[in-house]
């Protein structure tokens, strides 16, 4: 583990640079005279001033976008998502040994969020609260049968064609609309080549990269995620097999038995088929799940890694150039820093973390390249950015010595953890120069399900009235015109379990954290499920709390101390007022089949896209090797 190589900010719920924190007690210092005084007055008056003036301008500047008038008027948007990076991994948010100057650069010139979460703490849900604004249970993006993401490519579930995208209101709206990178929302239906899923089913105008995602099975690296729990399971069904056929043939032999040798053929083949399969297992799954496509066509498959994120760059920067003309969204999915962490050669070993602090410091490189791309073309002052992850790092990524996985600060637990907000407390940077004010840090609790109806306003569109939009307008606790965040009340979900909520008790200027359930750590004392790929969500290893555990994470923000009648007066009625908002949210939900339950998450040879006759999917439309390598960091 890594934490010892942190500096960690000293306030707790502050998550912000040290330089931030003195302007914060320097504006909060009483004055100690009359004359101090009205130069404190005359300060005040002259900050006030500036801001008033700063909002009044990005007011003046968003009017023709709110009445969706003067089509140049409305700004560009850039997405930047991060795979399973800690927020504790980058400079702004109080590292100092990974290197992270240009994500770094984006909260100088903009505004961060200390208290951003996602709506799941894995990939697949989480990204679809993302696209939707909606808790991923509306959508019907969990299971309740221990399946957390989609688990192949060739699966039938997928975000429901019904749901509707931030792309897809946008591109109504005459934006030019993309997704660069990972996808992991689904893809076919019925048949290998309906797209029902796709993203250009789902708003996209563009879409290049992977369907699915990138995991350790993409390369047999030595962490996987689902090649070495199949081939341990089939290796035991061949040896079941196999003495079966033997014992049968043994008993035919010795005349101990009668009847037909056909039971001992069939056994005897389906033990040659189980033993096969195990043994080219990892290269079905290679071929099955790691490929790159671009709008409907596989381009590559298997896909060489080593050249994919120059590809991803160069599509990036051909996808700006080609639409610099007229407004757009680009949604970029990194496939950093997701094991296997993929890193080129030029950033091998040049961090103080291994392999995970290569990619990210890759990673950094990759939004210094795009950001890069905006100021050749002329479109960084047009141009809202937003970086952010999915969820929190994985802990659990860890063999022996050596942890792959990303560093959650000071909060408790990470990836796969319902509640614990380290698997959901990711970082939340907004920059748009010259609108959004530049150093703004903000501690409000807010949620990637906000960014829905944020770009969608500032789009020009209108948020959907025929469905519950939990997300909830950023735009003005961005500019500063409102000091508290819309939501009151947010709810932490595992698969379709609610194992956590949060209130945000304004008038007192406390968030209190409340835990229904949580997972049981292995070992005992450790802080993660070490032994398993992710923590589950219910069943014996699964804590259920009676009565729940609370936190006040304006004060906690560690989660390290559980408040009890005892030590806190308002115990009771802090649990009352959670309660109810529970269940009034309850109310509104509405039954829809569960994508990711086992009918909607098995393999099917029919749904399996595939650039040649199926098994042998073999391909490579990239035209030779990527052009322009890293230069050297």
């Amino acid at each position: 583990m890594r934490a010892a190589g942190h500096s960690l900010p000293p306030a707790p719920e502050t998550g912000f640079c040290l330089s931030q924190l003195s302007s914060r007690q320097t504006w909060l210092r009483r004055p100690h005279s009359l004359k101090d005084e009205g130069r404190e007055i005359m300060s005040r008056l002259e900050q006030s001033w500036n801001w008033l003036a700063v909002t009044v301008g990005a007011l003046l500047t968003l009017t023709p976008s709110a009445c969706g008038d003067a089509q140049g008027s409305r700004p560009n948007v850039l997405l930047l998502m991060a795979d399973d990076f800690g927020i504790g991994d980058l400079g702004c948010y109080g590292n100092n040994t990974i290197r992270t100057p240009n994500i770094d650069r984006l909260a100088q010139d903009g505004v961060m969020l200390t208290q951003h979460l996602a709506a799941a703490s894995v990939c697949t849900p989480s990204r679809a609260a993302f696209l939707t604004g909606r808790y991923p249970l509306r959508s019907g993006m969990v299971s309740s049968d221990g399946y957390r993401v989609l688990q192949w490519a060739a699966v039938s579930g997928g975000l429901p064609a019904n749901e509707t995208t931030f792309a897809k209101i946008l591109k109504g709206r005459g934006y030019a609309t993309g997704l660069i990178g990972k996808w992991h929302l689904g893809l076919n239906c019925e048949s290998s080549s309906d797209h029902c899923h796709h993203p250009l089913n789902h708003g996209f105008d563009h879409f290049y990269g992977m369907p699915f995602s990138m995991m350790g099975d993409c390369i047999h690296w030595e962490l996987s995620e689902k090649r070495a729990g199949m081939e341990h399971k089939l290796n035991v069904c061949f040896q079941i097999v196999a003495l079966a056929a033997l014992t049968l043939a043994a008993g035919k032999l010795a005349r101990l038995t009668s009847g037909s040798w056909t039971p001992v053929v069939w056994l005897t083949i389906a033990a040659i088929l189980l033993f096969t399969t195990s043994r080219f297992l990892g290269v079905l799954i290679v071929h099955a799940d790691c490929f790159l496509m671009r709008n409907h066509t596989i381009t590559e498959q298997p896909m060489r890694v080593q050249r994919t994120t120059s590809l991803i760059l160069t599509e990036v920067a051909s996808f700006i150039q080609r639409n610099k003309q007229r407004p757009f969204l680009l949604f970029v999915s990194f496939l950093h820093v997701h094991t296997p962490l993929i890193t080129t050669e030029k950033f091998h070993g040049k961090s103080a973390h291994g392999l995970y602090g290569d990619n990210t410091e890759e990673m950094d490189w990759m939004v210094g390249k795009i950001l890069d791309t905006l100021d050749m073309e002329g479109l960084t002052n047009s141009t809202l950015v937003y970086f952010t992850s999915d969820h929190g790092g994985s802990l659990e990524s860890q063999l022996g010595n050596n942890q792959y996985g990303g560093w959650n600060g000071i909060y408790k637990g990470g990836k796969g953890m319902g509640g614990w907000e380290g698997g959901i407390r990711v970082p939340g940077i907004f920059r748009w120069p010259g609108v959004l004010p530049a150093g703004r840090v903000i501690h409000e609790p807010t949620s990637l399900m906000d960014v829905f109806p944020t770009v969608v306003q500032l789009g020009g569109g209108e948020v959907p009235r025929d469905r519950v939009i939990d997300g909830r307008d950023l735009l003005p606790l961005l500019l500063g015109t409102t000091q508290h965040s819309a939501h009151e009340f947010l709810l932490h979900y595992c698969e379709d379990s609610l194992h956590a909520a949060r209130w945000h008790q304004r008038d007192e200027g406390r968030v209190w954290k409340v835990h229904f359930a949580t997972p049981v750590f292995h070992p005992h004392g450790a802080g993660a499920c070490y032994g398993r790929a992710v923590c589950p969500c219910f069943g014996d290893q699964v804590t259920h709390h009676h009565p729940p555990l609370l936190f006040d994470l304006s004060r906690d923000p560690s989660e390290a101390h559980a408040l009890t009648p005892d030590t806190e007066p308002s115990f009771y009625q802090v649990l009352d007022t959670v309660a109810r908002a529970v269940e009034g949210h309850r109310r509104s939900l509405s039954p829809v089949p569960l994508q990711l339950g086992a009918r909607g998450n098995a393999w099917r040879p029919w749904l399996q896209p595939c650039c040649g006759p199926f098994p042998l999917c073999r391909c490579d439309r990239e035209g030779g090797p990527a052009p322009g390598p890293p230069r050297e960091p």
